[in-house]
């Protein structure tokens, strides 16, 4: 299983300071399909809702996946960081 600290990390980044065009070659280029997905899904009523609870709802979607995906470690790489130390 291969982690993407790196994308999630992005995504954090380019959600908080707005910056769109970043988040959107993000959402082309991550391996992640629930990430990709949630970034368009977020990118799509920022743009189009005229709905400000769906751009709200959709972004709190964003937030909370990449949240809990920077949380959630792969049991393997726990037992291999609490070997090392």
């Amino acid at each position: 299983m291969t982690v993407y600290i790196a994308d999630y990390d992005k995504a954090l980044y380019f959600t908080l300071w707005g910056q769109w065009d970043d988040l959107l070659i993000l959402m082309v280029r991550t391996k992640d399909d629930f990430l990709a997905k949630k970034i368009e899904s977020f990118l799509h009523s920022y743009h189009y809702s005229q709905n400000d609870q769906e751009v709200m709802t959709s972004h709190g979607d964003l937030m909370h996946y990449i949240d809990h995906a920077m949380i959630h470690m792969p049991a393997f790489s726990i037992s291999e960081y609490t070997e090392e130390v």
